[in-house]
């Protein structure tokens, strides 16, 4: 009878648990290039982005998420927010449009990041990462510095590299963005060498979306398995569950009942 009770979880008055909220401050940081309309990647790589990272910021509500999107120029899309519902708004409204197109510099957006890092009250308590987004073409200058900066701060790069080897020509309207050099249809190429770098500097790790690997669900775990900071935490009353106290009555009854000698009476 005491086992039936214990297997029923008696729950009797009621006990104080904390409860901890863990959580980063990510940013991604998006390229909106011209050639992230290429479509070596279906339906194209921006699109391919735009599904990926509504997907993956899913698996973080209890951390903070910006976006930066850049080309020539680096901005602010979305500053660091808990709201899963603005994230997504602001994803779906990405196109390269949004941004000046003379050019891509990298070192901007990571340098952006880094100081919105820094601007946050609590900036030297909360893990911070960057998931930078690109094809890995015409970098820029200025990258060793601000690699250097989020290095010295711990702040990781995961670098996702979006396109193919073979490469695909551009869309432009109704035709393609042409190479002035050749005058024949540019071709755009994933470049993944210097992502990887990005990566390794920073002590971060690389993925990609291409046409023969898709490692978003290896990004996710690697951001997951970085620590978390106690971002906030509150007192909960909860029962407390007391089937320990009958579950241990009975196994004291069940061990002296073994225990006693067996008497067999004879008539």
């Amino acid at each position: 009878m005491l086992f039936l009770v214990a297997l029923s979880g008696p729950s009797i008055g009621s006990a104080l648990k904390e409860i901890k909220q863990e959580g980063k401050d990510i940013f991604l940081a998006i390229d909106l290039s011209q050639s992230m309309n290429a479509q070596d990647i279906n339906p194209s790589r921006l699109q391919r982005i735009k599904f990926e990272m509504k997907n993956l910021v899913k698996n973080f509500s209890s951390d903070r998420i910006g976006i930066i999107i850049f080309s020539s120029e680096a901005f602010i899309q979305c500053p660091l927010t808990f709201d899963q519902n603005v994230i997504q708004l602001h994803l779906d409204g990405l196109n390269t449009n949004l941004v000046p197109n003379y050019g891509t510099d990298i070192a901007s957006a990571l340098n952006m990041a880094y100081q919105k890092f820094q601007n946050e009250n609590d900036q030297d308590n909360t893990s911070k990462a960057i998931i930078l987004i690109s094809d890995g073409e015409d970098f820029g200058d200025n990258l060793p510095p601000v690699l250097e900066k989020l290095s010295e701060q711990g702040i990781r790069v995961f670098s996702v590299g979006v396109g193919s080897e073979e490469g695909a020509t551009i869309p432009r309207g109704n035709s393609v963005v042409m190479d002035p050099q050749t005058n024949r249809p540019a071709i755009t190429r994933l470049d993944a060498t210097n992502l990887k770098a990005i990566a390794t500097k920073t002590d971060g790790a690389y993925f990609e979306i291409s046409d023969i690997a898709m490692e978003i669900p290896q990004l996710i775990n690697a951001i997951e398995r970085l620590e978390g900071t106690v971002m906030a935490s509150r007192m909960v009353e909860a029962s407390a569950n007391k089937y320990f106290y009958f579950l241990a009555a009975a196994l004291v009854l069940a061990l002296i009942d073994l225990m006693l000698p067996l008497r067999t009476i004879s008539i």
